[in-house]
């Protein structure tokens, strides 16, 4: 309210932040008016908040069910194709597999036998036809009696190996278990490395092979979803070794020295906390991450990866599986230059979950 009346007074005032303008002398009825036109404003001005924040609400938490819902989809479709991956390798596989193994002890004793008998015809008929000795050399009997043993046991061991694999594979999807159970962690683990096995060796030339280094505790048989668990343990190991192979790959072999030649490796540690709680400790020396990024690597569609080499659920999966799945807990902590190290922490038993937290553990 000023005396000042003139249009270029008028616009000053209104510049500087007023809202309204009113000149000496006054008339009580026009301040009135306009004091009733403004709290009108003010109060549609604060309805207009209200309801802009409560739609605001509304769609963030729609966005987080959608997320959500996207999560428990991916992970049921990716849990479908494994388990019907595995259902068709068992069948296609383990069948002729496990006969073929299952001959090969006899196919061993039969060779055996007709070397001894080779053996026994050389020792009484030292000086055979020429036409015998001519056949002999074709086919280097000496080198083949040498080697026909070793043969034979290493198409035994490669069998077996590939036995070892299906029954690995069954480990890892637990197809046949959809309901908690109790089971060793251990074994989760030495099937999911054997399934990764390949992707530990050198495929660079010159490039090292990563080191697996294991701290394994005595633990109960803990009550979980043994496959879901499984694939947890996927997603760390198989995020370690894309981080692993990257470190490598920024370090030419030429330009280090021998005492500081970098040595790829991940360690796995497992210890019962307490009667009701387990910890499995997983670590790198990768390249690790960065500070600022740590907090979203739970987050669904975050990822570190180039443009179509991540789809940024693995880690959010993994968190939901082992915090609502299994009233356990999952850390991140990384240091860049010095790897990463991810803690996983789960209740022994899933029925009676203790309120408690899970004590603290010394890293790895």
């Amino acid at each position: 309210m000023t005396a000042l009346s003139d249009t270029v007074d008028k616009v000053k005032g209104l510049k500087l932040g007023a809202v309204d303008y009113i000149t000496k002398p006054i008339q009580h009825e026009e301040v009135l008016a306009r004091i009733n036109i403004h709290l009108q404003l003010r109060q549609l001005n604060q309805t207009l908040e209200a309801k802009v924040a409560e739609r605001t609400a509304e769609l963030s938490t729609a966005l987080e069910d959608l997320k959500q819902a996207q999560l428990h989809l991916v992970q049921s479709e990716k849990m479908s194709s494994l388990g019907q991956l595995v259902a068709g390798v068992a069948h296609e596989i383990n069948n002729p597999i496990n006969f073929i193994y299952g001959n090969l002890s006899p196919a061993e004793s039969y060779t055996q036998d007709l070397l001894n008998l080779i053996q026994c015809y050389q020792t009484h008929v030292p000086e055979p036809p020429t036409p015998v000795q001519a056949c002999i050399q074709d086919i280097d009997l000496e080198f083949l009696q040498q080697d026909m043993p070793r043969l034979m046991r290493s198409m035994k061991l490669g069998a077996d190996r590939i036995r070892q694999i299906v029954l690995s594979l069954r480990n890892f999807s637990r197809v046949d278990e959809s309901e908690v159970k109790a089971v060793d962690l251990h074994e989760g683990l030495e099937s999911t490395l054997l399934i990764l096995q390949h992707r530990l060796k050198r495929h660079d030339p010159g490039a090292p092979e990563i080191q697996i280094i294991k701290d394994y505790g005595t633990l109960p048989p803990v009550e979980c979803y043994a496959s879901q668990l499984n694939q947890v343990f996927m997603n760390i190991l198989a995020n370690a070794i894309d981080a692993l192979h990257e470190r490598c790959a920024g370090i030419p072999d030429s330009s280090i020295a021998p005492h500081a030649e970098f040595l790829p490796r991940i360690q796995i540690q497992t210890r019962s906390l307490s009667s009701e709680w387990v910890a499995v400790h997983i670590q790198d020396n990768g390249p690790g991450i960065p500070l600022h990024l740590i907090e979203q690597v739970f987050q669904p569609f975050f990822t570190t990866k180039p443009m179509g080499k991540g789809t940024g659920l693995g880690m959010s999966i993994s968190n939901q599986i082992i915090k609502e799945k299994h009233g356990g807990s999952i850390e991140c902590h990384s240091q860049p230059g010095s790897g990463t190290e991810f803690i996983i922490k789960i209740p022994v038993h899933q029925r009676n979950l203790s309120t408690q937290q899970p004590e603290a553990i010394l890293a790895v």
